[in-house]
């Protein structure tokens, strides 16, 4: 099975210029805790709710004022959405995460895959078994 099959499509982005206050907006309104940040159509990072409570709230940081590209993760792992969901599970396990962004072959951010579209979609109990168990263990 190919990510393409399970992925979440069409994920909410915020701009690494946006306001932390609006990151954590968007997360609320959509029930979500990860957003990842483009600028443009350029995948650049990605901002988690626990990085909005440790990198700025614990820090005292202002939400109106500070910025995403303050806070977010740089870097971010990704998968392309012609990869095979074990490859998928491999990079999560690998690198203990729970959502992991999927890029089309332009490189354009076309999703999301969680551990939650493992769980509904995929139709393979051991594969998330073995992600889960791996993205909880202590670092």
């Amino acid at each position: 099975m190919k990510v393409q099959e399970i992925l979440t499509r069409d994920p909410e982005v915020i701009h690494p210029d946006a306001t932390i206050c609006e990151a954590a907006r968007k997360m609320k309104e959509r029930d979500i805790g990860m957003l990842p940040v483009c600028d443009g159509e350029r995948l650049v990072g990605s901002i988690t709710d626990r990085d909005l409570a440790i990198r700025a709230i614990a820090q005292g940081y202002d939400t109106l004022s500070t910025k995403v590209r303050d806070v977010m993760t740089s870097g971010i792992r990704c998968c392309f959405e012609e990869d095979s969901l074990q490859k998928a599970a491999r990079v999560m396990e690998k690198e203990q995460i729970r959502r992991l962004p999927v890029l089309n072959s332009a490189k354009r951010l076309v999703g999301i895959i969680s551990t939650g579209d493992l769980a509904v979609r995929s139709h393979d109990e051991r594969l998330l078994e073995e992600v889960m168990e791996r993205v909880c263990e202590p670092a």
